[in-house]
């Protein structure tokens, strides 16, 4: 019972993005629209729950002079599982996504849950943990890239909603910035109640 509750942290509590702020590049890059957020959320939640239980099942036997190496071999080949996947089964938003598909594999998130959860506890709750931070990264990267494109281009998941162009700020950069800001304020005024 106790795994299940690092499964909800991932969401408010210690949501990567919205709370630690880990994983920006991905996040401000990736979330023009909602189903790219969610395509790049569900790809890093698939390597977070994959890696994590992998990591939790090999960390005792890894020496410590080649943990982090062994710890990115071992995200890298889910990262490259993933990878062809989704380019074979989702050539659009893998070819919307690009370079930061392969990009997973450094992503701070994944390699701080490894170091910081996966080596120290057993397979199981290592992937509800990685679940959990995955599927709150996902949620964050969805809302990020929903308000976006809501704001951008009055549409929501390639729905058009008003037969207009939207405020192209937040298509761009800085609306990443200014959305992702807001939201952040909002998680830490939810948090502190």
């Amino acid at each position: 019972m106790n795994q299940w509750k690092n499964f909800s942290k991932g969401f408010l509590k210690e949501n990567p993005i919205l709370v630690l702020v880990l994983g920006t590049c991905p996040t401000l890059a990736t979330t023009s629209s909602a189903i790219n957020g969610i395509g790049m959320g569900l790809a890093t939640t698939f390597v977070l729950f994959s890696s994590n239980a992998a990591i939790a099942s090999v960390a005792r036997i890894i020496p410590d002079k080649v943990r982090i190496p062994a710890y990115i071999i071992i995200i890298a080949t889910f990262v490259t599982i993933v990878d062809l996947l989704m380019k074979a089964y989702t050539g659009d938003l893998y070819d919307k996504l690009g370079i930061f598909i392969p990009l997973i594999v450094v992503n701070c998130i994944v390699l701080g849950r490894a170091e910081a959860f996966a080596n120290k506890n057993s397979v199981g709750a290592s992937a509800i943990d990685g679940l959990g931070m995955g599927l709150g990264f996902t949620m964050a990267l969805g809302v990020l890239g929903g308000l976006r494109e809501l704001l951008g281009a009055f549409s929501l998941l390639d729905y058009k909603f008003v037969d207009r162009d939207g405020i192209l700020l937040f298509i761009l950069a800085p609306g990443a910035f200014i959305t992702l800001g807001y939201l952040i304020a909002l998680v830490n005024k939810i948090n502190k109640k």
